[in-house]
């Protein structure tokens, strides 16, 4: 081998080794975030220029330290102690540490594997996962272990298992379908057992449905529910709430709630529900078979989920391909993050789950443009009598790609209404309120943990600014430019540059790239 040949070679892999062991910077005994503007996720308006003082992993202080425009006075700055790190985010701006609220680590299917997924969420600030169905409750325990001990670079884990999903100390019933409670109430202790922090549930029999919730709820563990239309005709959201659920995934089982001239769906009478495009065809015509706005009937469904303190987390993103496939699909963050096994994974198909494309046009995305009007105003309006409402994604399927689908639902929940900062506070505050964890994670408040998002752009104008990819800028000087991105995301006060995962992701898809001679074609077009 050529000298310079080695050269390139040894740097080359002395490079990815440096990538592949790159666990941020810290923790610190003493971390100074300086000169920073603070949106501190509940709701109040931003103010700054700030400094933030975090010690061992927790907020201790939140100093003020002039006023926009004057210089600062350094007389009147925290002090550094020995072994701490200052770092300068002078005109920047900080968050709390984004919330998922409806997360999948990857998936077989997919080709995604977790280190993909960690970094795409962690460069885009997300700090914190709730996941809702992934390779099985012991692989999710151990990713939660290594996250908290800093040994991977991932959000924090918070496990949500399937409910009758195979657990070994579910004996002797392993294996064998949830017939009765009292077998419902049995895999739910055993999950527990096992470390799950709560159960995703699809729907079952009433009494099994009922059981369940009720062991959940006295263990203190949370719950979702994504309604399927399985078992939507006699169990909905309504039912779900009274027996104890605390928080629903998209919108199935709320227009069945809603519904005052009939009790089951409008269905064709040729429909199959193993047909996907059946399946989303005719979900984007529930909206418009429910209660009207504001109407009696809508109001009292609305009204007794306030009462119940229910959580809703809508997951827009995720059918946004419904109303505009042609956008979804060709978003421009695709073509340098996005896995060659995703876009197969995406492609029509009869057998893989959300690629429904099997005849897709202006037809169906009309109904779905009016399906989101109806749907976002009730997410609206319930935010506004005081809902809870929080930010979750859904990523890895229908073109929605992990961490920028999250910005996307930032954007959502803005169209459906909510003002920028009762967006982030959906992001960050609701998220962590419905956890049970607003007392560690969501605000950034003394005593509160050390996560963060700090990105030089204002979000609040525009949430664009938060894209891996940024935003578009035409300067003064007539230049066009890409602003914006997060630049630091900071976990349990570990310091992660948010630009350098990005990075790491890109390889590894370029890698893919080279290795399976990939290139970007258009779905039916030969060669």
């Amino acid at each position: 081998m050529k000298p310079y040949i080695l050269l390139v070679a040894l740097i080359f892999s002395f490079s990815s080794f440096a990538q592949d062991d790159y666990l941020g910077e810290g923790p610190f005994p003493q971390l100074i975030i300086r000169g920073v503007t603070l949106i501190s996720g509940d709701g109040a308006p931003p103010r700054g220029p700030i400094d933030i003082v975090v010690e061992n992993n927790k907020i201790v202080n939140i100093q003020v330290v002039g006023y926009p425009g004057v210089e600062i006075d350094e007389s009147k700055r925290p002090k550094l102690k020995a072994g701490g790190k200052e770092l300068d985010a002078n005109g920047m701006y900080v968050l709390p540490g984004f919330i998922d609220m409806h997360a999948h680590i990857g998936g077989t299917g997919q080709g995604a594997d977790w280190e993909y997924v960690f970094k795409l969420w962690m460069a885009h600030g997300v700090t914190t996962v709730r996941e809702v169905g992934g390779r099985g409750l012991d692989w999710s325990v151990d990713m939660k272990k290594k996250s908290d001990a800093h040994k991977i670079v991932a959000p924090r884990i918070i496990t949500f298992t399937r409910f009758g999903q195979k657990n070994p100390d579910f004996n002797p019933l392993n294996d064998v379908p949830i017939t009765t409670p009292e077998m419902a109430r049995q895999w739910v202790r055993a999950n527990a057992k096992r470390g799950a922090d709560g159960i995703k549930f699809f729907g079952a029999e009433p009494d099994i449905m009922t059981a369940a919730l009720d062991e959940n709820k006295k263990l203190g563990l949370g719950s979702a529910a994504h309604h399927a239309q399985l078992s939507v005709a006699r169990w909905n959201v309504l039912h779900s709430a009274r027996a104890g659920l605390t928080s629903m995934e998209h919108w199935y089982g709320l227009p069945e709630a809603l519904f005052e001239d009939k009790t089951i769906q409008d269905y064709p009478l040729d429909y199959n529900y193993q047909n996907e495009q059946h399946r989303f065809e005719e979900a984007g015509k529930l909206w418009q078979q429910a209660a009207k706005p504001y109407s009696e009937h809508w109001n009292i469904v609305m009204n007794e989920l306030l009462e119940l303190d229910f959580t809703l987390d809508p997951t827009f993103n995720i059918y946004e391909a419904s109303r505009d496939l042609q956008r979804a699909r060709r978003a421009e963050w695709h073509e340098d993050y996005t896995l060659p096994s995703l876009w197969k994974f995406y492609e029509p198909s009869k057998i893989s789950h959300g690629s429904y494309w099997h005849d897709w046009g202006t037809e169906q995305e009309v109904a779905w443009k009016q399906n989101f009007q109806l749907w976002m105003t009730f997410i609206n309006e319930y935010k506004n009598r005081g809902g809870r409402v929080t930010t979750g994604s859904d990523s890895g399927f229908i073109y929605q790609l992990y961490g920028f689908a999250y910005i996307r639902e930032l954007e959502l929940l803005r169209e459906a209404g909510f003002h920028p900062l009762e967006v982030i506070k959906s992001a960050t505050f609701n998220g962590a309120e419905a956890l049970g964890m607003d007392d560690k994670i969501g605000s950034i408040q003394i005593g509160k943990l050390a996560d963060f998002v700090i990105v030089e752009e204002n979000p609040l104008a525009n949430l664009k600014v938060l894209y891996g990819t940024g935003a578009i800028k035409l300067t003064d000087d007539n230049e066009v430019v890409r602003v914006g991105g997060v630049k630091y995301t900071i976990k349990d006060g570990v310091i992660y540059d948010a630009k350098r995962l990005l990075k790491d992701v890109k390889d590894m898809v370029d890698a893919e790239k080279a290795k399976t001679n990939w290139t970007l074609k258009q779905p039916g077009v030969k060669d």
